[in-house]
């Protein structure tokens, strides 16, 4: 989980039914986050968020080399 307003291009967003969405394009909006994104399926779109809100965004596991 991550605050909305930290998202950057290039992060993938998952849903509660794990569906995966990469962000485009993240502007300020007065006091909110506007946030683009395009999924698997190539359709666009945007979603505007609260300051404080939260995104659950993919993490990628980091390979642990001894």
């Amino acid at each position: 989980m991550r605050q909305t307003r930290q998202l950057a291009v290039g992060d993938t967003l998952v849903n509660a039914f794990g569906r995966a969405y990469e962000v485009t394009k993240v502007s300020p909006v007065g006091r909110g986050i506007r946030v683009q994104y395009v999924t698997a399926d190539g359709v666009v779109g945007r979603f505007t968020a609260a300051p404080d809100a939260v995104s659950r965004v993919r993490v990628d596991p980091v390979s642990r080399a001894a």
